[in-house]
């Protein structure tokens, strides 16, 4: 085994993402395939997580470490089903990425939907980090493993992005839930982590960057890319030496309560 292998491959360990069926996901998930783990997608929706699995398996010929399950992130009885199905198919896992999010359009503040507030701040805060967390580290802490959280921060953990209150508030909680937890659970082993993810295109804000009938870039669209000093969006795939980085043992076996900007530069810009 070379010394990078010793470093970064995961034969023999488990990664679960909630939102596994979404595009950063699924392109951590086929990262950690390819670096020899096993993997379960966690989705509220079947046929994303089925969709997934098939485009995973073509990927990677990996079918045989490929797992999903539908589950629903704001439910600890849900996530506590998904715990327990994923230890009987792969005898536990030690690496949660939750990858669970989104948003829902934006507006003036005063003209903020407040049903639609409340959801994407359960969304991004009590799907995207609370329940899972403390699920998994309950067990984790029940069972004497030593894992890993990868949380999904955002630019708008750092600096407000106009017009999706919901959205800030909820990532910037993420932050300074994930340096919480990562004190909290510190003695026990458990490392708590963060990417802040800067502007990738995706199934939530594909028409807010981009418009649907002329594929041309919206005024937002162009607002963003002018203001990353790469001049482009990201692509999911460069969000997984990151993910891979945080999740190794060897590599970050030291590393916990930061957040890591993967972002063309965009926060540099904004200084």
């Amino acid at each position: 085994m070379s010394y990078v292998e010793g470093m970064f491959g995961f034969t023999g360990r488990t990664v679960v993402l909630t939102g596994g069926g979404g595009v950063l996901a699924g392109g951590m998930a086929e990262a950690f395939l390819q670096a020899g783990a096993r993997v379960s997608l966690w989705d509220i929706d079947q046929k994303a997580v089925d969709e997934a699995k098939a485009r995973l398996a073509k990927a990677t010929g990996a079918a045989d470490r490929i797992d999903g399950a539908v589950v629903d992130a704001m439910s600890e009885a849900s996530v506590e089903t998904a715990v327990a199905a994923t230890e009987r198919r792969f005898g536990g896992f030690d690496v949660l990425v939750n990858t669970a999010g989104g948003n829902r359009g934006k507006s003036p503040f005063v003209e903020t939907d407040m049903a639609q507030f409340e959801f994407v701040l359960k969304l991004n805060l009590v799907a995207g980090l609370m329940v899972p967390t403390k699920v998994v580290c309950r067990y984790w802490i029940a069972k004497g493993v030593k894992g890993a959280v990868i949380n999904m921060a955002s630019m708008g953990s750092y600096i407000p992005l106009s017009g999706v209150w919901a959205y800030d508030a909820a990532k910037a909680a993420v932050l300074n839930l994930t340096m919480a937890a990562a004190k909290e659970f510190a003695p026990r082993g458990i490392r708590v982590n963060a990417l802040a993810p800067g502007f990738f295109v995706g199934k939530q804000n594909r028409a807010l960057l981009i418009d649907e009938k002329t594929g041309e870039l919206t005024a937002r669209g162009k607002d963003v890319v002018g203001r990353t000093p790469f001049g482009r969006f990201g692509e999911s795939s460069e969000l997984n030496g990151a993910a891979l980085y945080l999740a190794s043992n060897e590599a970050a076996g030291f590393v916990t309560g930061v957040c890591i900007p993967v972002d063309g530069g965009f926060l540099v810009d904004c200084i």
